[in-house]
Formats: structure tokens, C-alpha cells, sequence
């Protein structure tokens, strides 16, 4: 399937008491790859949005191999698990510089119309960018 890299850098802020990046941080950087993945596609998420179309996170599950601390640059390839449907799944590896793997995850977003809050089938326009 489609996978797309994305860097982000770690800043002060976002480490914690032992000097590490924080672990609600890694939803953030999810959200970041996640959105450039779908901008490289041509895909606006606002647009998507402005079109009623909404991905709220069904499920996010982590797996932290090693620490990340300030100043690193990490490498974020996120994948596109199979073809969406009412759902669609990201994979995330997260690199450090050395390209040590540090961090493992994936994501489930379900479409939803914004009025109503009910799940969706994924736009056409979406399915055609991914063939």
C-alpha cells in the first residue's frame, strides 16, 4: 500500500520529567505524517472537512522499543494498511537519526458525516487518489 515519510523534529516541550519525548506525543506525530501522507495524495483534510466528510480515531495502539529525547529527528513512515472502507488503518515506524527503530503503531480513523456523526463508506474521490 501507500507509505510516505515524514520528519519531525523533537522539541524541549515535549519531553518529559526523565528527559524523554512524553508518550501522549506520539498521537501528535501520528496526526502530523497521517495529514502530510494525505496532502502528498493530493487530499486537503480541511477540504475534506468543509465537504462534511470528518475522521475521528476509533483506535490508536503504541509500542515504545526505545526512548526518543529533544533534539532528535525523527523519520515517520506511515502506510496505508489495506483500501479503505467505512475505516481506513495507518502503520507508523518511528526512527531516530541513527535510524534505530524506536517506536511501532497504528491507527483506525472511521468516516463520518458531520452532521449526522454517523460512519460513512470512505469518498470515491479518496479510493480513486489511492489507485
Amino acid at each position: 500500500m501507500k507509505s510516505h515519510e515524514t520528519y519531525v523534529k523533537v522539541r524541549y516541550a515535549e519531553t518529559d520529567q526523565m528527559g524523554v519525548v512524553h508518550h501522549g506525543n506520539y498521537a501528535q506525530y501520528f496526526e502530523i505524517a497521517r495529514l502530510d501522507w494525505l496532502s502528498k495524495l493530493g487530499i486537503s483534510y480541511k477540504v475534506m472537512e468543509e465537504n462534511g466528510v470528518m475522521l475521528p480515531v476509533y483506535e490508536l495502539n503504541t509500542k515504545f522499543l526505545k526512548p526518543a529525547v529533544f533534539d532528535d529527528e525523527l523519520k515517520i513512515e506511515v502506510t496505508l494498511k489495506e483500501l479503505p472502507s467505512v475505516k481506513i488503518t495507518f502503520e507508523y515506524l518511528v526512527f531516530n537519526q541513527r535510524e534505530d527503530l524506536i517506536t511501532k503503531a497504528y491507527t483506525t480513523l472511521v468516516f463520518m458525516d458531520s452532521k449526522t456523526k454517523k460512519p460513512i463508506r470512505c469518498p470515491q474521490y479518496i479510493l480513486d487518489k489511492l489507485k
